[in-house]
């Protein structure tokens, strides 16, 4: 599928015990996967940012750690995530102006240790 930095669709992590979130992005750290909420550039870093030791393994599903990373499915395949979901969906398509450019989400991931693939466009 892809490098994990690289997806911008929503996210599924499934944690130990099989609970589930939805987050905005993730992307791999040299002590594992960092994850953004959803709605993170309204926070700081430190509310918004976490991290899951691990090594990173796949393409798409991924893993690291106890936790599997996977693309967050339409309404029929994940009907129980939906409700996390729409209100991120909804605030990107009535805000779009207020959500960081990729370039800048990039920016702020290598600012919290991330390695970041290189893109030739990096928008």
């Amino acid at each position: 599928m892809a490098q994990i930095d690289t997806v911008t669709a929503p996210l599924v992590i499934r944690f130990s015990g099989n609970r589930e979130k939805v987050v905005a992005r993730a992307f791999p750290h040299p002590q594992g996967l960092v994850y953004l909420d959803l709605f993170w550039h309204l926070s700081t870093p430190d509310e918004a940012a976490h991290l899951i030791r691990g090594k990173l393994q796949g393409e798409g599903p991924w893993r690291v750690g106890d936790a599997r990373i996977r693309v967050l499915g339409c309404a029929s395949t994940d009907p129980h995530l939906q409700e996390a979901y729409l209100p991120w969906r909804d605030y990107l398509n009535q805000h779009p102006e207020d959500y960081p450019p990729e370039a800048q989400i990039r920016e702020i991931a290598q600012s919290l240790g991330c390695n970041i693939a290189s893109r030739r466009d990096n928008r």
